[in-house]
């Protein structure tokens, strides 16, 4: 991807930095310009305001193995540097399921109401949606059957790997916005998506160019959704814009996402696949009773694993008493670089079950849970309980 602000000198800019100061609204919408044309999309139905329709004719090039390459540069294209977001009408039917997993996700919610679990939201206030998480596991443990059907999908086979690549793999969450429910804030998504900007700007502009290219975001509507139910807010080519992972947190930015997003109604079994750095958000629900559903996949590729499988908390374990002598000698940087080589300092994979983001975007790391018990002067027993407290909270 090419870059798209202007090169600055000064404190603010650094060589392979992006930061706040590089957020420019008007080169933002200068990217955004483009009328997406039907004529380069030769498997796409149809445009609607920039979004690209998909149909019977990419179902017929799927079947095809040669066509079914062309099809996957095409959808590869489109998402990074065209619209940043495809449809795919009808993409799931009775055929894998939809109605008997819409009435499962249906009951799972109810169990979890009556529970008093569930709850939590990245983008939104504790209460407004109803969350399965890990729906994909729990799925394939209440009905395999259905879950068989679900997934034996090829459109998403086809996105994810037109994407990814192979060897990818698949996460699913429902969210249900009730009735009244208001929309979220307009963001990016997961990897850099997830963190406030303080910590975003430390990743220098290379990783922020290839945060996208490691998931792939999508969401399969579980019922019809009329735009009074508050279908997702896009803003086609805005995955474009590099500073973006900053730039969606700011005031202007967020006023033009308000008053130039697109919003389509979708019917159920409709399937949206888009750029993780696509800005986009969930609208507000005005229905009087549609509880608007939806399956969001998220897609990951194989390329984000280390090759040793590591024991992080027996470490922990071990090196803590060695790391409160070394923080009372005062090394506290010597004390952040064995934190740094011993500790899970990223907050997923989390069993959003127990570890909720009720406060923030995600709960409590490994590095910061050691670095709050060296503060408070924890004991290594108290030091272990808690780790062991953490650990139950990331478990399947």
């Amino acid at each position: 991807m090419s870059t798209t602000f202007s090169t600055r000198t000064g404190a603010a800019h650094r060589a392979g930095r992006i930061t706040e100061a590089d957020c420019r609204l008007e080169e933002f919408t200068a990217l955004l310009e483009p009328e997406t044309d039907l004529a380069q999309y030769p498997y796409a139905d149809r445009t609607e305001r920039g979004v690209l329709f998909y149909g019977g004719a990419a179902a017929e090039a799927a079947a095809d193995p040669d066509a079914r390459e062309n099809l996957s540069d095409e959808l590869a294209r489109a998402l990074l540097t065209e619209p940043g977001i495809v449809v795919f009408d009808g993409a799931f039917d009775d055929r894998h399921g939809l109605r008997a997993s819409t009435e499962l996700f249906t009951v799972m919610i109810a169990e979890q109401r009556a529970a008093g679990s569930g709850g939590g939201d990245h983008f939104a206030a504790p209460g407004a949606n109803d969350r399965i998480w890990n729906a994909l596991q729990k799925h394939a443990l209440r009905d395999p059957a259905s879950f068989a059907r679900y997934y034996a999908n090829d459109v998403l086979a086809l996105v994810a790997t037109a994407w990814l690549g192979p060897m990818y793999q698949v996460t699913s969450a429902i969210n249900t916005v009730n009735p009244g429910g208001t929309a979220q804030s307009p963001h990016r998504d997961y990897h850099l998506g997830f963190m406030d900007p303080a910590t975003a700007q430390r990743f220098r502009r290379h990783t922020h160019l290839l945060s996208p290219a490691l998931t792939l975001q999508g969401a399969v509507a579980q019922v019809d959704m009329p735009l009074e139910s508050g279908p997702t807010l896009y803003l086609p080519y805005s995955q474009r814009y590099e500073p973006g992972y900053l730039a969606f947190n700011l005031p202007e930015f967020r006023e033009y996402f308000d008053e130039h997003h697109v919003q389509l109604p979708l019917r159920a079994g409709d399937a949206v696949f888009f750029n993780p750095a696509l800005f986009h958000a969930a609208g507000s629900n005005r229905s009087a009773a549609i509880r608007r559903m939806a399956n969001l996949l998220q897609v990951s590729s194989a390329f984000g694993r280390a090759m040793d499988a590591v024991d992080r908390s027996a470490i922990l374990r071990s090196v803590y008493p060695e790391l409160q002598a070394l923080a009372a000698t005062g090394a506290a940087d010597a004390v952040g670089n064995v934190i740094a080589a011993s500790a899970e300092g990223y907050a997923f994979p989390s069993n959003l079950d127990l570890d909720q983001p009720l406060g923030g975007m995600h709960g409590e790391t490994q590095a910061e849970l050691t670095r709050r018990a060296l503060d408070a002067g924890m004991s290594p027993e108290s030091f272990t309980g808690e780790l062991a407290a953490l650990d139950e909270r990331h478990r399947p």
